[in-house]
């Protein structure tokens, strides 16, 4: 058994609305064993895996998957299990699985995870497990999983972001990682969006970090303005740290300048020599060290948000618990392998360190290491009580003075920070600060969450979400609205229409498309952005107010979705085009992939259907938010009973677009009197533009508001590039489109026919990764719809062979009837247009459906100059009262 691709799709996808891979899983000689075939195999999976018996399978009961195994069931199946049972040992774990056959000896496994680093290598372990067992061979599982618990603690988000996220989640906030092995997230997106990394957000100003991790200055500002900070000064050297101590006052606390979590901190040092040592540890963090008065009394943590204390923890350093018979050493090991405990900041708790400092913190009780404690006896094992260092904390939120919480907010405002962690040493927090020893030790930025979410006692305080609220208060808009158009053929224009609408109406835009990301109308970066990235791209921009998404099949395949959910969701119509891609076999396929656009929608939202459309009903039952239709027809069955139930819907009655809602209509204008519908010729454009309108209602602007600002949109290189573009050459016309399916050429077959040219010569082609039946029937369909094909190919073959498309299309041609003398066959696009611009005749119109734009430009450009002046119109026509061509 082999994985021949693994592939991750981190948001909303085909297979599920949770992150999912795609394990491609070859089983070559094993393809058809069953596990019932060997009588001992369910007994020594389990024996590798126990956990596999909690596995319920589709019996939904414990035990499931085993009885599934000893019943008999093929490896793909086992494989799946296998992989999911590897997560949960290693702390990633997930629940959804599924396996399904595919062509040959090929299985297809699609699991739920949460970690990419983590779960590549652990795919790569389910195989091997599989094939151990298989083999009746031996497999130590300890290594991989060691592997994948530290990736998993690299790149998850540890307990404090986790915290945010959920907060987020919980508030229906939309979150993306900025960058993997970071913890820096967009919460939110275009203007409303807000950034943190971990407990910093993007309010966390650079200066009052700085201050934050300078000790001394922050010291010097506190106490200018009369907050309570102990005494002490700045050293370089040992003899300036004991001169230092000397003036302050035994005990005293050596810290690193610049230092942070705690390291390198001594506290209660008694005596020169213990000085001394600390200066050496201190030292190695930072060439200053602050020497200052130790404050006795005990320690706490004031988390500030805003300016108000959000949380109040007590901190105990770290400690055991002797029980008479091991060492200190050995109770340190026992309890960092309590599952509480992780490495930096992964977990509730950090592993205790033993250290130099641990060693100066037994001395001082005239212990060490190797010492046995007394059963019950509590040592302490660190002097500071930093959890990032051990510590552990109890919360005592609701025991703190409200003049020790104006103490610490204050402290913060002076800092300048947002959030901060304010450590306070008061000998009773419940009384007020003047009446007690007592001082400010530390103002932190980016302050761990840890204490106050998973308290060793008191209450868990939900933090993250008084941190989520404060960024984020409740009332304010936190996403800007999005639409997401997919189908067949017209989603281009029908996005670019709703991007002129959402501009017009005075919003900063941000729309990807076929051949771009544009910002507020003016294109940012060139190319196909109509799958996930194109999508991250808009939502991340900062200044956008709506957001605008051409969502094309090959990007939901391939990637997913690249934005969590729409406000309103456009499905245009679904034809039978690229089949034979991706696995898609049928109809139904391309049905069930354009739904989930239909599926990932608010309840709040709205789904605008194709009434017409023969998929519309498969659709229409996937959906949860309300449902607009549209219809070319004022008859159509599945509008009348959608308004029969009070719903919404726009169709067209005897030329004029009608919006209704239950039994109340109201008229929109006449098709004619925008442009671009070519004076209402061009009914593919009339259905684009019922698709927009209803979007424009999804989205809250009236029918008729929208309709306003549609009226002037029309078929050029300004408003619609590409698209229906007709151009003026002297005697003849030229007109550039990109449809490549056999409905798309039947439909400006039709529209050109409207027109009234001469000839119609069409130089065609279709992509080469279509099957040969869709090559073949869109050769039928241009048959019927041009009189002269000029058929090209395109320069990416798409894995076909030189001629092969232009064959196939020749012979759907031949198929419909359309005499050989009317077919020429070219290699390249630009040789079939010059060909055309060459032998075209007065009136004849030249429909030219391209792969390249910029090739096609080009060559009309070159016949421009040639002409008269006069006859020269380089520049699309606006047809909204079409005249004929001849």
């Amino acid at each position: 058994m082999k994985i021949v691709e693994l592939h991750f799709f981190p948001g909303r996808n085909i297979y599920s609305h949770r992150p999912v891979l795609k394990m491609l899983l070859d089983l070559e000689a094993a393809a058809c064993f069953r596990t019932d075939a060997d009588s001992g195999f369910a007994g020594r999976l389990l024996a590798v895996l126990p956990g596999l018996e909690e596995h319920k399978c589709s019996r939904r009961r414990r035990g499931g998957f085993l009885e599934r195994v000893r019943e008999g069931t093929y490896l793909g199946h086992v494989t799946e299990h296998v992989f999911l049972e590897l997560q949960s040992l290693a702390g990633v774990g997930m629940e959804y699985g599924k396996t399904r056959t595919g062509p040959g000896t090929m299985v297809e496994i699609i699991a739920e995870y949460c970690c990419r680093q983590a779960a590549e290598i652990l795919a790569a372990a389910a195989v091997d497990v599989v094939c151990a067992v298989l083999h009746k061979e031996q497999y130590d599982l300890q290594p991989v999983l060691d592997e994948a618990k530290k990736l998993a603690a690299v790149y998850l988000p540890g307990p404090s972001t986790r915290a945010l996220l959920q907060a987020a989640r919980k508030r229906d906030i939309p979150y993306q990682l900025l960058d993997e092995g970071t913890s820096l997230y967009r919460l939110g997106t275009g203007k409303y969006q807000k950034r943190i990394q971990a407990s910093v957000s993007e309010h966390t100003g650079c200066i009052a970090v700085d201050i934050a991790c300078n000790k001394p200055l922050t010291k010097k500002i506190l106490a200018r303005h009369g907050l309570p900070v102990p005494r002490g000064r700045v050293v370089q050297t040992v003899a300036e740290a004991l001169a230092a101590a000397g003036e302050v006052g035994f005990p005293v606390a050596l810290k690193p300048v610049n230092g942070n979590q705690g390291k390198g901190v001594s506290l209660n040092l008694q005596s020169a020599a213990e000085v001394k040592s600390a200066f050496a540890i201190a030292s190695a963090y930072s060439s200053s060290v602050l020497v200052e008065a130790y404050l006795v009394g005990r320690h706490y943590r004031f988390l500030v948000v805003h300016g108000e204390v959000a949380a109040v923890a007590e901190r105990l350093p770290a400690y055991v618990v002797g029980d008479g018979r091991r060492s200190i050493r050995e109770l340190i090991t026992e309890e960092n392998k309590n599952p509480l405990r992780g490495e930096g900041h992964e977990k509730p708790l950090t592993k205790i360190p033993v250290d130099d400092l641990t060693v100066e913190a037994l001395g001082r009780q005239g212990l060490n290491l190797e010492t046995v404690v007394p059963a019950g006896k509590k040592i302490s094992v660190r002097d500071n009580a930093n959890l990032s260092t051990g510590g552990t904390a109890c919360d005592v939120t609701g025991l703190v003075h409200p003049r020790q919480s104006a103490l610490a907010a204050a402290a913060a405002r002076l800092v300048g920070l947002d959030i901060a962690g304010v450590d306070v040493v008061m000998e009773d927090i419940t009384l007020p600060p003047e009446n007690q020893e007592g001082g400010i030790i530390e103002v932190n930025a980016a302050p761990g969450l840890r204490m106050h979410l998973f308290p060793a006692g008191g209450k868990p305080r939900n933090v993250g979400e008084i941190i989520v609220e404060k960024l984020f208060p409740p009332g304010r808009q936190v996403r800007v609205p999005v639409f997401s158009i997919t189908g067949t053929n017209g989603k281009t224009t029908v996005t670019r229409m709703l991007e002129y609408v959402m501009r017009q109406h005075g919003l900063q835009t941000g729309m990807c498309c076929t051949d771009g990301l544009y910002y507020n109308g003016v294109l940012a970066k060139a190319g196909d952005l109509t799958g996930p990235a194109g999508a991250s791209a808009v939502l991340a921009h900062p200044e956008i107010e709506v957001a605008v998404l051409e969502t094309a099949r090959g990007g939901i395949v391939r990637r997913g979705l690249g934005y969590d959910r729409a406000d309103v969701a456009v499905i245009c119509n679904v034809r039978p085009d690229h089949l034979g891609q991706d696995n898609i076999e049928s109809l139904e396929d391309l049905v069930h992939i354009k739904s989930l656009v239909a599926e990932a929608v608010y309840e709040t939202g709205a789904v605008v259907l194709n009434a017409d459309d023969p998929s519309t009903h498969t659709i229409a039952e996937r959906v949860w938010a309300s449902l607009i239709y549209f219809s070319l027809q004022e008859d159509n069955i599945t509008v009348r009973r959608h308004l029969g139930k009070g719903g919404r819907a726009l169709f067209v009655r005897r030329g004029t677009i009608v919006a209704a809602q239950g039994n109340k209509m109201v008229l929109v204008g006449k098709t004619r009197d925008f442009a671009v519908t070519f004076g209402g010729r061009a009914r593919h454009q009339v259905e684009n533009l019922l698709a927009s309108l209803a979007a424009c209602w999804g989205f809250g602007l009236s029918p008729r508001q929208a309709a306003f600002y549609l009226r002037n949109f029309a078929a050029n290189p300004q408003d619609n590039p590409g698209r229906s573009n007709l151009y003026h050459l002297g005697a003849f016309s030229v007109m550039i489109d990109y449809g490549h399916n056999a409905d798309s050429f039947a439909k400006m077959g039709e529209l050109a026919r409207k027109l009234k040219p001469h000839r119609i010569l069409a130089v065609m082609g279709v992509p080469g990764d279509r099957c040969d039946d869709l090559i073949i029937a869109a050769g039928e369909a241009a048959a019927r719809a041009f009189d002269v094909l000029l058929i090209k190919e395109d320069e990416d073959l798409r894995g076909r062979k030189p001629g092969e498309v232009a064959l196939l299309l020749k012979q759907g041609a031949l198929q419909a009837g359309k005499k050989p003398a009317k077919l020429h066959l070219f290699r390249y696009e630009r040789e079939a247009l010059r060909f055309a611009l060459k032998v075209a005749m007065p009136g004849d119109l030249i429909l030219v459906f391209y792969e390249r734009l910029d090739t096609v430009l080009a060559e009309i450009a070159a016949v421009a100059p040639a002409l008269p002046p006069q006859q020269k119109s380089t520049q699309a026509v606006n047809m909204e009262n079409p005249v004929a061509l001849t």
